[in-house]
């Protein structure tokens, strides 16, 4: 399962979590492309994370062969912005690989700068961030990642919303794509996109519930 984090005020219906299902739909690999709305609760955005997780590892149907549970138990995390950094949190918690770009590292942010109203990019709808949920992302950072080397690490300089070289310096032994120019939104993905689904399917923790 490839599992696709989105960014703050972001959603599934985001460009390029529409042209990574895509591009895995093309594939032949649809069923395992998950990305769900998060919500704006932290803890709430990492328990829905988490038991998608558990579900695709403990999807083992009856009759199912070796290496189709292998394939069920398989699941490598993306994130962009935001969900750059649930996709770490979760990455370091379940021993899971992942693919970061253009990652928040909320260590180094002024997130009270967010506190407010805000509203979901596709679908309008408002939601407040609060203090409460900064103290919720606080809680999650951790100083030194245990495994940089489970992460690809993908960066644009002309990263408009966050400091490219805040997410170079603490991601430092992960596998690291950094190109000139482009923006947040990461305006070369699709040339990325196989080998995205490439190196998920090599790198990919296996666990068997």
């Amino acid at each position: 399962m490839l599992l696709y984090l989105h960014g703050f005020t972001s959603g599934p219906q985001s460009v390029k979590a529409r042209a990574l299902g895509e591009r895995m739909a093309a594939r032949g690999l649809a069923d395992e492309f998950v990305c769900p709305q998060l919500p704006a609760s932290p803890l709430a955005a990492i328990a829905l994370a988490e038991a998608l997780i558990t579900a695709a590892r403990q999807k083992v149907g009856v009759g199912d062969t070796a290496t189709h549970r292998l394939n069920q138990a398989k699941i490598t995390l993306v994130g962009s912005s935001l969900g750059g950094f649930y996709a770490t949190v979760l990455a370091e918690k379940h021993d899971l690989n992942a693919v970061l770009v253009n990652p928040a590292v909320i260590g180094q942010l002024p997130m009270e700068d967010f506190i407010g109203r805000h509203q979901w990019l596709y679908t309008g709808e408002p939601f407040e961030f609060t203090a409460q949920h900064i103290g919720e992302l606080k809680a999650m950072v951790r100083p030194t990642l245990k495994k940089p080397s489970r992460f690809w690490l993908m960066l644009e300089e002309g990263d408009e919303t966050l400091d490219y070289r805040q997410a170079a310096a603490y991601y430092a032994g992960a596998r690291q794509t950094v190109l000139a120019g482009g923006d947040h939104s990461f305006t070369r993905w699709n040339d990325y996109l196989d080998e995205i689904i490439d190196w998920s399917a090599n790198h990919a923790s296996n666990h068997l519930s």
